[in-house]
């Protein structure tokens, strides 16, 4: 009796890209509400709460294309070219966002 691993593969690759959502949206809240703070102790206390997580948010977005990748090559070989340029613009606002950090 053979598993199919593909179900198994697309349930981890959407955990991932779901975990990276859920995650980053707290980051990304914190964000925009970082200029609306009223002092600037609120500002510190917001920042010191994304801090110790920040870096961990981005592990999950790696985590789906490397699955990507493992376990779909063909499907990551077409999908890679046709969307290199919107990935290395997304990549570009991933660095601009951790060095404005």
């Amino acid at each position: 009796m053979a598993i199919d691993l593909v179900p198994v593969w697309i349930a981890i690759m959407a955990l991932a890209i779901f975990m990276y959502v859920l995650l980053d949206g707290f980051d990304l809240g914190v964000g925009i509400l970082y200029p609306l703070a009223p002092s600037e102790r609120d500002r510190t206390l917001m920042m010191a709460s994304v801090a110790p997580i920040w870096d961990g948010n981005e592990t999950w977005l790696v985590m789906g294309g490397a699955g990507l990748l493992a376990a779909f090559p063909r499907a990551f070989s077409i999908l890679m070219p046709a969307l290199y340029f919107p990935i290395l613009l997304m990549l570009l606002g991933l660095i601009c966002r951790g060095v404005a950090f």
